[in-house]
């Protein structure tokens, strides 16, 4: 048995035409079942629906073999211990800093509010700017509003939200998208039946 982990909404969304193509049809329909393992109409393959956050978590200590995550979660999570063969170009948006749309540019020192504390670290000490991270899970957009922060870093799709508090985006940190990954120990011990589903993700997105 293959089980993929992947996380209810828009990678799910986006994955689905994937996993169909390869087979893997859910038989339960995830938008209303509440079950949190789904059988296929492959034989040999169940799907665990998680949060988006515990995918590579999942499957790095093997309770899934292959899962579907964003490249942002794969980062903060430190996946190095993940075989990650796939760009799947699904769920894509961008990793940015956004200020309030009068704030100077950053220069020595920041105060930054962030879901994305290892990643936000990294970028900003590697352009000689200390940073000093304040770790929030959701409304990033109201910190510099409030006094809470000086910038943040998230994800944005269109800028809408941004642009409504008179916030902008400012630097690209990395374009994201969602990545298929696979446990290193499955690899080796279902190798032929992993490297199928590989090859039949791979076939599909070059017909794309």
């Amino acid at each position: 048995m293959i089980t993929i982990a992947v996380s209810k909404g828009r990678i799910y969304e986006e994955a689905l035409p994937l996993l169909e193509e390869a087979g893997i049809k859910p038989v339960d329909d995830p938008k209303t079942s509440r079950k949190l393992i789904l059988q296929t109409t492959r034989e040999d393959v169940q799907l665990v629906i998680i949060r988006a956050t515990d995918v590579p978590t999942f499957v790095e200590y093997g309770a899934a073999d292959m899962g579907i995550a964003g490249k942002d979660v794969l980062l903060e999570h430190g996946a190095e211990s993940l075989y990650e063969p796939l760009d799947l170009k699904i769920a894509t948006c961008r990793l940015m800093t956004a200020m309030h749309k009068d704030a100077p540019e950053i220069k020595r020192r920041v105060r930054v509010a962030t879901k994305y504390v290892k990643t936000a670290k990294n970028y900003f000490a590697q352009h000689g700017i200390q940073a000093d991270i304040i770790k929030l899970y959701g409304s990033m957009e109201l910190a510099p509003l409030v006094g809470l922060a000086d910038c943040i870093v998230d994800l944005v799709d269109t800028g809408n939200t941004l642009k409504a508090n008179n916030l902008e985006p400012r630097e690209l940190i990395m374009n994201i998208s969602s990545r298929l990954v696979v446990n290193k120990a499955s690899m080796k011990m279902k190798h032929q039946a992993i490297q199928t589903l590989i090859d039949q993700f791979e076939k599909t997105l070059s017909q794309r």
